[in-house]
């Protein structure tokens, strides 16, 4: 994987960091751990480097692809990149991943993260198979769902909410990362840009440019993550549960095993019509940590999102 995607080598300094190795990568971005040079402390850093549209040379600079439509992709996603450092920057809660520096070099931008210990979510699932407790999921999804209410407070939506963007550190603390397909939502526009998708965790209308996207499909991808803690594995995809619904509702299969409450939140959250769903996160939040699952109170709305 390393050589495929031509990381930074192990101690390169890129401005004040000694990178240590690559510790992760997707389809715009490697991650790395590395050192502060003058603290000794060690960080996180994600650098810009999309798959389709650069490359990098030997002295560690990045090549753009040569065509207009491959550029103007390159510096747009670059953009977007540097929108992500800034929502970061401004998202001040303890269970959001902290940004430290944002800073350009080698022809694209890097990203400096606190770095915490602890393992991912979906590492997590896979390794145990599913079965998480009750208390398992109620240490990790209210501060998530707590960290999001602020998300959307400040007019933002995360779109990628998914077991590999959980981290979980020692105790259970967790921790929500990858806002690189964070959007701004205002009242006269809706998203009409290219959409991230996970097969599973995206609600249906993330499918279509027409789709409705508000804080409603941040709480779809909750619930199917909380799902995902139960059964080891991705719930169906949206897109076929809209076109015939085979997904038993968790209230009737894991009955025996979780509480009423719990097991209502995750059907609440994962209806397919988003007008049916809490229509934020801090409604789901309040139907878990009130145990009432789906209090009906919260469902009913003059308009979504409102």
């Amino acid at each position: 994987m390393t050589e495929l995607r031509n990381s930074l080598p192990a101690g390169t300094i890129i401005d004040c960091y000694s990178i240590v190795k690559m510790i992760g990568s997707g389809g715009f971005s490697l991650i790395y751990l590395a050192e502060d040079e003058d603290t000794q402390e060690r960080v996180i850093i994600k650098e810009y480097l999309p798959k389709k549209t650069a490359s990098r040379n030997g002295a560690n600079r990045i090549t753009i692809a040569d065509s207009e439509k491959q550029q103007n992709a390159f510096h747009h996603g670059r953009k977007l990149f540097y929108q992500e450092a800034k929502v970061l920057s401004a998202l001040q809660h303890p269970n959001v991943v902290r940004v430290r520096n944002f800073f350009l070099a080698n022809k694209t931008a890097y990203l400096v993260m606190d770095y915490e210990p602890g393992k991912n979510l979906g590492g997590y699932i896979k390794q145990r198979g599913g079965s998480l407790s009750t208390a398992f999921i109620m240490t990790v999804f209210p501060p998530i769902l707590d960290a999001l209410n602020l998300i959307h407070s400040h007019n933002q939506l995360h779109l990628d909410i998914k077991p590999g963007n959980i981290h979980l550190r020692p105790g259970g603390s967790p921790l929500l990362l990858d806002f690189g397909a964070i959007h701004q939502v205002t009242k006269t526009s809706n998203i009409k840009t290219s959409r991230v998708i996970t097969a599973g965790f995206s609600p249906v209308e993330q499918y279509y440019a027409s789709g409705n996207i508000g804080p409603w499909s941040d709480v779809y991808a909750i619930g199917a993550t909380m799902r995902a803690c139960i059964e080891g594995k991705p719930p169906p995809s949206a897109i076929s549960r809209h076109a015939k619904e085979r997904l038993v509702p968790a209230t009737k299969k894991y009955k025996q095993r979780y509480p009423a409450y719990l097991l209502k939140a995750m059907d609440w959250a994962m209806e397919i019509d988003y007008h049916q769903r809490p229509q934020n996160a801090g409604d789901l939040l309040q139907a878990l940590l009130t145990e009432s699952g789906h209090p009906a109170a919260a469902t009913v709305h003059s308009k979504p999102g409102k």
